[in-house]
């Protein structure tokens, strides 16, 4: 079977594991956006920083996770499915140069806790860029 632009569709299988990380990394990033809103004080009390830092950060990834989460839905362009991944890797950059540096004024739990997401958003970004190259070569 081949799709209009005469590459070959991609497989179930192949599908069916792009929708599943990319709608776990909607899940968890909306959890995190959700935490991040509701509970910006005691956050920024037991990790640092300010807690308007930490309502920004959950507005932004409220609207990530919504993004990705819709991608996840109905995974139509691969280039978008690069977009997110190229933002995740990005995110991840952002996040070891916040712990580094101190650029949010965090307590070392503060830095603990955004390394520790860096990893886990560099865990998705790989999964995803391993089921985005597998439906390429479905």
């Amino acid at each position: 079977m081949t799709t209009t632009l005469n590459r070959p569709a991609a497989r179930p299988a192949a599908l069916a594991a792009r929708r599943l990380w990319f709608a776990a990394d909607a899940l968890v990033t909306g959890a995190n956006a959700v935490v991040y809103l509701a509970a910006a004080g005691p956050l920024a009390d037991l990790l640092g920083g300010d807690a308007g830092t930490w309502r920004v950060v959950g507005a932004l990834l409220l609207a990530y996770a919504a993004l990705v989460g819709l991608y996840a839905r109905s995974p139509r362009s691969r280039r978008i499915g690069w977009a997110l991944v190229a933002a995740n890797l990005a995110w991840v950059v952002a996040s070891l140069d916040v712990a580094v540096t101190g650029a949010l004024d965090l307590d070392p739990l503060g830095r603990a806790w955004v390394v520790a997401q860096a990893l886990v958003v560099a865990g998705f970004a790989g999964l995803q860029t391993r089921v985005l190259r597998a439906t390429l070569q479905a």
